[in-house]
């Protein structure tokens, strides 16, 4: 006797749908198909033989789970959303395993109403996807995207900002809550020529300075960083135009905006950092505490939070 609830109007041809998983009026499971325990899939929802649904997923009216879909646990689909599985396909055209994109939504993401995926994606952990957006390229972890083309507008979990003063005359120095990241308020002087800023090593930046590098020319709906460092620290100021810094230590995620010369934010090793919403003409300084070494560096999110002590 199955172990979850069917619709009387549902045609269910799979014999691996997790128990306490309920199916709905006019869902159509194709036999191929996996869902996991206690799922929800709703009205006229289509799942082809090639999918994976993952444990307490749930999958609203009119969505269709073409082959080569995985949802993994705590996903949440909203109605009539796409996802797409073949990036050039023509009609009549066998869809073969060469042609076929597999598309990953992870753990605990979430796709708004009507938003399309295109094949091949992946939506990162707890990413949350915009109703109507269009995606076509990989989320990050908990990234919020929307638009055509999808792009990232903010993090989950970051509270609302506070605006900071464009210019200051005085140096300061302000803690914040994700331990070892602080926003520097750097000495200046203005008169009618124009303004100065300045740091010096001790005084306003925390380490000796080894190197430095400028991020320019990036557009608004790239990121750049996503990664963290073993023992490296990082001084960052936009010299010019403005973007914004995401600080993770993997318990706390913070926004900061840096949009003037005079602000300057510190990160700490075993920080990970991300940096987006770049104004077009902005140059964002890096000063750091040591030469280049790609060892020093922890590019995955997972690993990074075990490496804190934080179960991924």
């Amino acid at each position: 006797m199955a172990q979850f609830f069917q619709h009387d109007k549902a045609l269910v041809e799979s014999e691996h749908i997790g128990e306490g998983s309920r199916v709905w009026a006019f869902a159509h499971i194709l036999p191929g198909a996996r869902v996991g325990r206690e799922c929800n899939i709703c009205d006229y929802v289509f799942i082809e033989n090639d999918v994976v649904v993952g444990d307490r997923v749930t999958v609203k009216c009119g969505v269709q789970l073409w082959d080569g879909v995985t949802l993994e646990d705590d996903v949440f689909v909203g109605p009539n959303a796409t996802f797409t599985n073949d990036p050039f396909p023509r009609s009549k055209q066998f869809l073969s395993s060469d042609t076929l994109k597999r598309t990953v939504v992870r753990k605990g993401a979430s796709i708004g109403a009507n938003a399309t995926i295109l094949p091949g994606i992946t939506i990162g952990e707890r990413a949350m996807v915009g109703a109507g957006a269009v995606v076509n390229r990989n989320v990050p972890p908990e990234a919020i995207v929307v638009g055509n083309p999808a792009q990232i507008i903010a993090y989950a979990g970051v509270p609302r900002q506070v605006p900071q003063p464009d210019r200051v005359t005085k140096a300061s120095k302000t803690e914040t809550d994700v331990p070892g990241v602080n926003l520097y308020s750097l000495p200046g002087v203005e008169d009618m020529r124009g303004a100065l800023t300045f740091a010096e090593v001790d005084s306003h930046i925390p380490f000796p300075v080894k190197r430095f590098f400028l991020v320019y020319a990036v557009s608004n709906k790239e990121i750049r960083g996503e990664h963290a460092h073993h023992t490296l620290e990082q001084f960052l100021i936009c010299v010019h135009g403005s973007c914004s810094v995401i600080a993770d230590d993997g318990r706390t995620r913070r926004e900061f905006r840096l949009d003037s010369p005079s602000k300057g934010l510190h990160l700490p090793s075993k920080v990970w950092s991300v940096q987006y919403k770049h104004s077009p003409d902005a140059v964002l300084l890096a000063l750091a505490s040591d030469k280049y070494d790609a060892k020093d560096y922890i590019r995955d999110y997972n690993e990074f939070r075990r490496v804190v002590g934080v179960e991924a």
